[in-house]
C-alpha cells in the first residue's frame, strides 16, 4: 500500500501542476504536503492502526483535488476524483468509502463525526497551531483577493483571523490539543497584540490630527501672521499704484511743457492775447510735475541705532532706513535680540505697518491735490484759450496750424491714461 500512496502523491502533484489554476496560491500542493505531514505527525504519536493510517494519508493527499474542477463544493469533486483514482488502482470499496468520509470531514462548517474525521480535520487546520501560520494566512488572503471572492484589508483580515481562532475553530484530537493548541494560542495572542497596537496607533494619530487642527483653528498665532502678511502686502501694492499714478503725471506733463516751450512760446510776440492762457496752461503742468515729484520723493532716515535703542525696543529693524549705516555684525546681533522676544517682533511689524500707512496717506493726499490742480488747470486753460481766440476773432489752427493737433493729441493721451489707471 505504501507504493500506492507514493502513486497517489505523484498523481496529485501532476494533477495540480496541469489542471490547478495559478490563482490557488494557498490551496495547492504545498498545502497538501503540510496536511500530509500533520497527519503523519498525529499517526506517529497516536495509537492508529496501519489500515486507518493509510486511509488518513490517502485522504490528506486527495482532499483538495476538487479545486481543479470548482471552488464551491470542491469536497464532492474531490470524492469523485479520489474514487476514480482508487478504483483504477484496485482499492476495495470499504476503504474507498472510509477515505471519502475523511475527505468530506474537511468541510469547515460541519463537525467531524468519526475519530478519523477529527484527525484529518485537525491536520487540515494544523497551520493555526504552527509557526508558519502568518505566512499561510497571508497566502489565503491573497488567494481570496485574486479570485474575487473577498477583498480584505490587513486590518480586516487580522480581525477575521481573531474571529476564526476564537469562535469558529477548535482542535479535536488529544495530540492536537496538547501540541498544537499552545502554539495556536500564541498566534492568537500575537494577533490581539497587533490589533491593540494598531488601534492605539490609529487613535494616537487621530488625536494628533484632531489637536493639530484644533490648534490651527484656535491658536491666535496663525491669525496674527495672516493679518500682518495681508496688511503689508496690501500697503506695498497701494504704494506701487501711487508711484505709477505719479509717473504718468510726470511723463504727460513733461511732454506738454516740451511742446509749449518749443512751439507756443515763440508765437506769443505776434499773439499777445495768448500769453495768459499759455501761462495758466504751463503753470498747471509745472505745479502738477512738482507735486508728483514730491509724492514719490524718497525719505531716508539716519540709518543708525544703538544697543540702548534695541534694549528699549525703540528701533524698527524691519525698515532698512533704520539700519543701512550699521555693520552686519551689529545688525545680526540686533535681529537675534529681536527674535528672542515675540512681542518685540510684533511691535516691529506693527511699526512698519503704521509708518507704511503714514507714507501712503501722504502720497495719496498729494496725488489727490495734484490730480485736482491738473484737472482744474486743463479746464481753465482750455476756457482761456477759447475766450482769447473768440475775443480776437482767431482760431487756434490759424495761430499754430501744426502744433494744435499735437497738443490736442497729448491732452487726449493723458486723459486716456488717467482714466485707465483709475
Amino acid at each position: 500500500m505504501s507504493k500506492l500512496i507514493e502513486s497517489a502523491e505523484k498523481f496529485v502533484f501532476d494533477l495540480f501542476k496541469n489542471e490547478l489554476d495559478q490563482s490557488f496560491i494557498y490551496h495547492n500542493f504545498t498545502h497538501t504536503e503540510r496536511v500530509l505531514r500533520s497527519v503523519r505527525e498525529i499517526i506517529e504519536n497516536t495509537d492508529i492502526n496501519k489500515s486507518d493510517a493509510e486511509i488518513l494519508e490517502f485522504a490528506a493527499l486527495l482532499h483538495d483535488t476538487g479545486y481543479t474542477k470548482t471552488n464551491e463544493g470542491h469536497e464532492e469533486e474531490s470524492v469523485k476524483i479520489a474514487t476514480a483514482f482508487l478504483k483504477e488502482n484496485n482499492v476495495d470499496d470499504k476503504t474507498i468509502e472510509a477515505i471519502n468520509e475523511c475527505i468530506m470531514a474537511t468541510k469547515f462548517k460541519d463537525l467531524p463525526k468519526t475519530y478519523l474525521g477529527k484527525v484529518i480535520r485537525d491536520a487540515d487546520a494544523s497551520h493555526f497551531g504552527k509557526k508558519y501560520f502568518n505566512e499561510a494566512s497571508e497566502f489565503l488572503r491573497k488567494e481570496l483577493e485574486i479570485q474575487g471572492i473577498a477583498n480584505y484589508t490587513p486590518t480586516e483580515w487580522e480581525n477575521e483571523n481573531i474571529k476564526v481562532l476564537t469562535k469558529k475553530h477548535e482542535f479535536y484530537t488529544d495530540y492536537a490539543l496538547k501540541n498544537w493548541l499552545p502554539r495556536k494560542e500564541k498566534n492568537l495572542s500575537k494577533l490581539i497584540k497587533s490589533k491593540k497596537k494598531r488601534t492605539s496607533k490609529l487613535k494616537t494619530e487621530e488625536l494628533k490630527a484632531k489637536y493639530k487642527a484644533q490648534y490651527k483653528n484656535e491658536s491666535p498665532e496663525r491669525g496674527i501672521q495672516t493679518f500682518y502678511r495681508v496688511a503689508l502686502r496690501n500697503h506695498i501694492k497701494l504704494s506701487d499704484i501711487a508711484d505709477t499714478k505719479a509717473n504718468i503725471l510726470l511723463s504727460v506733463n513733461a511732454i506738454i511743457i516740451s511742446l509749449v516751450l518749443a512751439n507756443l512760446i515763440s508765437k506769443l510776440d505776434n499773439n499777445a492775447y495768448l500769453i495768459y492762457p499759455t501761462a495758466i496752461f504751463t503753470l498747471s503742468c509745472v505745479i502738477s510735475m512738482i507735486l508728483s515729484i514730491i509724492a514719490t520723493r524718497p525719505n531716508i532716515t539716519s540709518g543708525e541705532f544703538t544697543k540702548e535703542d534695541v534694549a528699549n525696543k525703540d528701533v524698527n529693524l524691519t525698515f532698512f532706513g533704520n539700519f543701512h549705516k550699521m555693520s552686519l555684525k551689529e545688525y545680526d546681533w540686533a535681529v537675534k535680540e529681536l527674535l528672542k522676544d515675540k512681542d518685540y517682533v510684533y511691535s516691529s511689524l506693527t511699526k512698519d505697518l503704521y509708518f507704511l500707512g503714514k507714507v501712503l496717506e501722504r502720497k495719496y493726499r498729494i496725488l489727490r491735490v495734484t490730480y485736482t490742480i491738473f484737472m482744474i488747470g486743463m479746464i481753465v486753460s482750455v476756457l482761456s484759450f477759447a475766450i482769447a481766440l473768440k475775443t480776437n476773432g482767431a482760431k487756434l489752427e490759424d495761430v499754430l496750424p501744426d502744433e494744435a493737433d499735437s497738443i490736442s493729441q497729448v491732452i487726449n493721451l493723458k486723459q486716456h491714461q488717467l482714466v485707465k489707471n483709475e
